[in-house]
């Protein structure tokens, strides 16, 4: 008896060690994704919008090389990986986007003053060229539990969200942008498997063929009607983790307004 007595209280010492421990690490988990969602907000108020009339005549110089968006000028004076910022209305989805072409996954847990960061930051795919626009944008993001980043992406599971949201802004620090969704579905990572739809895989296209494959795959795993796109529109695909299946990806893709 006392050597059962002594085991009760062996695994219930230990029982309330794990439990402190994962209460522990709830707390600095949402602690720290606050932080990080408070500094998300005072970076956007480093943006500073341009007047209309200045950024027309800007725009219309003849020039061969892209012209800097001022209102972005502080943002990328104090990170230089900056390369935009991604707006999905009535989400948390408002957020820098940054690129590291020399390690693409260097924000995944990064802040933007590339601190360790259990959030991370929205980051470009290297393959994807904001100064000469490739046609398909490839930007990830975690899904965070507490709701930030791009843990509102599965919003657009929900035919009736996606009908009132259709429009979202991605707007580089050459140029503005707004995108219609023409595609949300949940799929998969696989490497072994050659007949699953590789979406993560399509950045550039000189003809219709990869692109049309690309808009039909994504389209036919959508689970509602949307908008087509059509060759020589460009694209922009937001990319978050989903666990519906291991490898789970849940993923939207918009095409550019002309």
């Amino acid at each position: 008896m006392k050597m059962n007595k002594k085991l009760y209280y062996l695994l219930m010492g230990l029982l309330t060690v794990i439990i402190a421990g994962c209460l522990a690490y709830l707390l600095i988990y949402y602690v720290s994704s606050k932080l990080a969602d408070d500094k998300q907000k005072d970076l956007a108020e480093l943006i500073v919008e341009v007047s209309t009339e200045t950024t027309e005549e800007t725009v219309s110089e003849e020039s061969d090389e892209p012209v800097f968006q001022e209102k972005f000028r502080t943002l990328y004076e104090m990170n230089q990986d900056f390369v935009g910022w991604l707006t999905v209305p009535d989400t948390n989805i408002d957020y820098p986007v940054m690129q590291k072409l020399d390690d693409e996954e260097y924000y995944l847990r990064r802040d933007f003053e590339k601190k360790s960061s259990q959030a991370g930051m929205l980051f470009l795919d290297t393959e994807c060229d904001v100064k000469k626009p490739t046609v398909n944008m490839m930007i990830y993001g975690h899904n965070m539990k507490s709701g930030k980043m791009f843990h509102d992406l599965l919003k657009y599971d929900d035919k009736e969200f996606y009908e009132s949201h259709k429009y979202i802004t991605f707007d580089t620090i050459y140029r503005e942008g707004t995108y219609e969704v023409i595609a949300a579905f949940y799929t998969e990572i696989s490497a072994k498997d050659a007949r699953k739809f590789k979406y993560y895989t399509f950045f550039d296209a000189d003809y219709a063929g990869p692109f049309d494959y690309f808009v039909q795959n994504a389209k036919a795993l959508t689970p509602y009607e949307t908008a087509d796109a059509e060759f020589g529109d460009e694209l922009i695909t937001l990319s978050t983790c989903a666990y519906h299946v291991e490898n789970g990806r849940y993923v939207v893709v918009a095409k550019k307004i002309k």
